[in-house]
């Protein structure tokens, strides 16, 4: 990952495209015990320290039933991360990788998402383990861990779908 803004070899970077406006609602705020990235770990741990996450009005009403779910999927906006690298040497060997191949922070779009252990729930504010972000992230979505979420619409023709036909 590309820590302090530097090209190292094997890297490229681009010139950004003129922004765009996706209409992107930030619904909360991630407090988080990292106040720097070079202190911020690189993958959130379960057994890592307890985390908050305040959602803003109206979105806090959005929290109802989240207690039935023990892993929750935290989608957030790496705010202070950059966007113009579309090679990136993370070992600082020279050897460039795609972008899209890692899981780094740097990305055109830098969005981030870790999957969390709900440890409470306390109002609009959610106890959480297993971030690896920075204090202060803006917070996009938050989504059952797909592994543990069953439908609770009725199923459709798409669901039994099964090959390529």
């Amino acid at each position: 990952m590309v820590r302090l803004n530097e090209v190292r070899q094997g890297e490229l970077q681009v010139e950004l495209p003129m922004r765009t406006d996706a209409e992107l609602y930030f619904i909360g705020r991630i407090h988080t015990p990292w106040t720097d990235r070079l202190s911020t770990p690189r993958q959130g741990r379960p057994d890592g320290p307890t985390c908050r996450i305040e959602l803003f009005a109206p979105w806090d009403k959005g929290l109802d039933s989240i207690a039935e779910f023990e892993r929750l999927e935290v989608l957030y906006w790496l705010h202070e991360s950059r966007r113009d690298l579309v090679l990136q040497a993370p070992k600082s060997d020279g050897n460039g990788r795609g972008v899209f191949s890692l899981r780094t922070p740097v990305r055109p779009n830098p969005i981030g998402t870790s999957i969390v252990q709900l440890e409470k729930v306390q109002g609009s504010v959610l106890l959480v383990r297993g971030l690896d972000c920075l204090d202060g992230t803006p917070l996009i979505d938050l989504k059952p861990d797909r592994t543990l979420f069953k439908p609770l619409a009725p199923a459709q023709a798409g669901d039994f779908q099964v090959g390529d036909k």
